[in-house]
């Protein structure tokens, strides 16, 4: 015998928040689902499985539109096909990891070099030749010193994981008050859900509008407030400098975000369109 859930069942048991779970039916990702007299959505345990192949999916690093392909092997309901995709992209994605290793490592060794060149020499005027701050030093004179490259860390920093969160921001008042940085805090694991629960949610926006040190964002008609203030509240868990203030008037709901003026490209890469 099946079991019936609805969506706060399947949320609760899957991580995916509701938000998402109807944003993966409107995609295709997941079937659309059956619904109760009253309207609500209805799940049963192969969607349970479904959201466990694409949470795993995700895991390896599969982009949507590459999930979307798996699934159409996953729905033939043999594991040869859906591992046979699996393994082609694992592959792809293995060598572009470690394509990004290698610039990273090189990134390192030239950074460290350039630390070292703007130790070496501090002119009295402009910068000259030998300060490091025009050229490389080291390689000018000739005397590039022996360089200690670190290992690779088994997980890398958050800044490296997500091109939307990599800016990282500190504000004149901040620095003097000896406070950290406007940085994002969220386990580099958790990464690519948090961006699809936004990518989810956002989707549903109609309106956005400047505001002081921020923007608004205007929702859809039927769009649940409280998936907006769950979703808010775990981002503002991660990115203290942000600010959220969640409204509901006659203009609908809305909810706006505010920051540091310095953290302001990083309301435009968010919050501007669909991550």
């Amino acid at each position: 015998m099946t079991t019936a859930y609805r969506i706060k069942d399947i949320a609760d048991r899957t991580g995916f928040t509701p938000a998402t779970l109807r944003f993966y039916e409107e995609i295709g990702l997941l079937p659309t689902a059956a619904r109760t007299e009253a309207g609500y959505r209805l799940y049963d345990d192969d969607t349970v499985e479904r959201l466990a192949f694409i949470a795993r999916a995700k895991q390896l690093g599969c982009s949507l539109d590459e999930i979307a392909g798996l699934v159409t092997a996953w729905d033939g309901g043999e594991c040869g096909p859906v591992q046979d995709g699996l393994r082609r992209l694992v592959a792809a994605k293995l060598a572009s990891a470690g394509e990004r290793i290698a610039e990273l490592v090189t990134l390192t060794a030239d950074l460290q070099q350039a630390a070292r060149s703007l130790e070496r020499h501090r002119p009295a005027g402009r910068c000259d030749d030998s300060c490091g701050c025009v050229a490389d030093a080291a390689r000018t004179t000739g005397s590039a010193a022996g360089l200690t490259v670190p290992a690779v860390p088994a997980r890398l920093p958050v800044s490296w994981v997500s091109a939307a969160r990599s800016v990282s921001f500190t504000t004149k008042a901040q620095a003097s008050a000896m406070t950290d940085p406007i940085v994002c805090t969220l386990d580099p694991e958790r990464i690519d859900d948090r961006l699809d629960d936004w990518r989810a949610l956002l989707s549903q926006v109609v309106g956005r509008d400047k505001a002081d040190h921020g923007m608004r964002l205007t929702f859809t008609p039927g769009t649940s407030a409280a998936d907006v203030a769950r979703l808010a509240e775990a981002e503002q868990d991660c990115c203290r400098f942000f600010a959220f203030v969640l409204t509901i008037d006659d203009r609908g709901l809305a909810l706006e975000v505010t920051a540091p003026d310095d953290a302001a490209p990083l309301i435009d890469v968010l919050f501007t369109v669909p991550v």
